[in-house]
């Protein structure tokens, strides 16, 4: 059972409405014309129901099998956001929008989508129902957790679902996934150091804010290693530094101090979270300053649900021969977690190629792989919803 023929006869096709979404990206619940573009193809192909709206700005399809004597119902969700990064491909489909660009592939996810929702709803050969989610403000914005909000997985007794993202260095149309914790939680924190600007020639007169943040960076690090069982992977970044004045000769007041912590194993959020504070106030302390935090937990991790893993990596084994079913765990985040958390499902990634890194400016989605991955949607399809 590898690439269905029917989907292969499209790749044209595919290609075209990939590149036109690429050319205009759109951010985080800000997908207006995306969805209405995914919507207008949706309802061509014939599909049963096609919700706009949903999770503010998302697209929700419903196909009904040939038979509906299982009950089943298995959702399927691709995103649709991109970035805001100014685009340096080079390519003649490039982004039209100046510091927005699709630099994680949701581009390639929503059309392999696509691409399978048409050849369900014209084959229909399946006994059950498939919802087909097309996810909004999947970087960082919740976008998950506002499709689950609106009801999506109540109102259709959705019983599994499954998402796909494309992933650079893996060989193109392979697979890899595995069964427990995939990728980590994304939680950040905020760290404002204030202190008594000065005189850079006079620091004894001051306060010096820019060393105590230095310090608590510094500090930091000893959490993973000191607080945290060492089997537990945990990594703390402070990714960010920014002083109120920004001259050769001047002290400022305060120093803000912006980060990340991921982890597989949310247990030790907590830990984490007053070991952050007790530390910068500490250090702070030391050097005479005072510090205000916050901390804003973010998605948690993506759990894997066992079977559900098996069957996704048996769909790619069929699709394309190339399944790594005991994939490196990533410490990257994805906010489909949110959705693994209230149904059993799987999450699996699909090689890209030798192309730039996610997230980087000169990154493009692979166009060969599309037929690879709409495949993998629709044998899941079949094969969890067999016809009697």
């Amino acid at each position: 059972m590898p690439v269905k023929n029917r989907i292969a006869d499209w790749q044209e096709d595919l290609t075209e409405w990939r590149r036109h979404l690429h050319a205009h990206p759109e951010l985080r619940f800000e997908e207006h014309e995306t969805a209405r573009f995914v919507a207008e193809k949706l309802r061509g192909f014939g599909c049963d129901e096609v919700i706009e709206g949903v999770g503010q700005t998302g697209v929700v399809a419903v196909i009904r099998g040939r038979q509906g004597g299982s009950g089943r119902t298995i959702a399927f969700r691709a995103d649709m956001d991109a970035l805001p990064i100014l685009e340096q491909t080079g390519a003649d489909h490039a982004s039209t929008i100046p510091g927005k660009m699709h630099a994680c592939g949701h581009d390639g996810h929503t059309t392999m989508l696509l691409g399978a929702c048409r050849y369900l709803a014209e084959t229909r050969n399946f006994d059950g129902t498939v919802v087909a989610l097309f996810q909004p403000a999947e970087e960082g914005s919740g976008g998950a957790k506002a499709m689950i909000g609106d009801g999506v997985f109540d109102r259709y007794e959705v019983d599994e679902v499954y998402a796909m993202h494309n992933w650079p260095g893996l060989t193109p149309g392979h697979f890899a996934t595995r069964p427990g914790p995939f990728l980590a939680s994304a939680d950040k924190f905020e760290i404002r150091v204030t202190g008594k600007g000065g005189h850079g020639a006079m620091p004894h007169l001051a306060v010096d804010t820019n060393l105590a943040a230095a310090q608590i960076v510094t500090a930091l690090h000893s959490i993973p290693s000191r607080d945290i069982n060492a089997q537990n992977a945990v990594v703390i970044s402070v990714c960010g530094m920014k002083s109120e004045t920004f001259t050769y000769n001047v002290l400022p007041d305060a120093v803000t101090l912006i980060g990340t912590v991921r982890q597989y194993d949310v247990s030790d959020r907590e830990t984490i979270r007053t070991r952050i504070r007790q530390i910068a106030e500490a250090t702070a302390m030391a050097h005479g300053a005072q510090v205000e935090m916050a901390y804003i937990e973010g998605v948690d991790p993506l759990v894997n649900a066992e079977a559900q893993a098996d069957m996704a990596a048996d769909a790619g084994e069929a699709v394309s021969g190339h399944v790594h079913r005991e994939a490196p765990r990533v410490m990257g985040s994805e906010d489909f977690g949110d959705m693994l958390r209230v149904r059993p499902g799987a999450f699996v990634f699909i090689g890209n190629g030798d192309s730039a890194d996610l997230h980087n400016p000169g990154y493009d989605f692979d166009d060969s792989i599309a037929p690879v991955g709409a495949s993998w949607f629709a044998t899941l399809a079949e094969t969890r919803m067999p016809l009697a």
